[in-house]
């Protein structure tokens, strides 16, 4: 951290981290996933599903192995180092777990070997290639589909310290974004639903 950064007031830097974030809807997910083609065609949708319904940084999922996949309480978890190399246990949807599972017999990889065995410019340049026979004009990185799990978790759940958990972030204020941008949109269609008498 600058020294000049490290004098600025927190409440200074809070309008930076409420900025509205961009994210994929369930359905342009659902739409990014189904346009992966070619013979790696399943661990390209495998990727998308895996970053969107787990909310990993693409680091954290190019670092998965078969190992990693874990069970908690009957749940399915992935055991991972986040950043600042800490460890932290993320939930996985049991049947996405199974799905990875699955993959990884199919392709006789062993347990330490990675799952996606690519690199995050390979990463970018599969999500950039689906989302164009896609149709999605929005640009599409891998960090979107972290944000676009964290929007549907908040959605679902309004619990924003959980979700804070989930995410590992160290700050609320990192988490708080996602608040912002539900707020942001309730808002506006509530400005929408009033009809006014000329």
């Amino acid at each position: 951290m600058s020294k000049n950064r490290a004098l600025v007031p927190r409440a200074a830097l809070l309008p930076q981290a409420l900025n509205i974030v961009p994210y994929l809807t369930r359905e342009e997910v659902s739409r990014l996933a189904a346009a992966c083609e070619g013979k790696n065609a399943l661990r390209d949708q495998l990727l998308i599903h895996t970053l969107f319904q787990t909310g990993l940084r693409i680091s954290e999922a190019l670092s998965l192995t078969p190992a990693k996949i874990a069970t908690q309480n009957g749940k399915a978890v992935l055991d991972i180092i986040g950043k600042g190399r800490k460890p932290r246990r993320v939930a996985c949807p049991n049947n996405l777990a199974h799905r990875l599972k699955s993959y990884a017999f199919d392709k006789k990889l062993r347990p330490q070997d990675k799952l996606f065995g690519i690199n995050r410019t390979r990463a970018w340049k599969i999500l950039k290639a689906a989302a164009q026979r896609a149709g999605i004009v929005k640009p599409v990185y891998p960090h979107l589909l972290r944000h676009s799990d964290a929007i549907e978790r908040l959605r679902q759940t309004g619990n924003p310290k959980a979700l804070q958990i989930h995410l590992g972030h160290e700050s609320p204020l990192m988490t708080m974004r996602y608040l912002s941008t539900l707020t942001a949109e309730d808002a506006l269609h509530i400005q929408q639903e009033v009809e006014f008498e000329e």
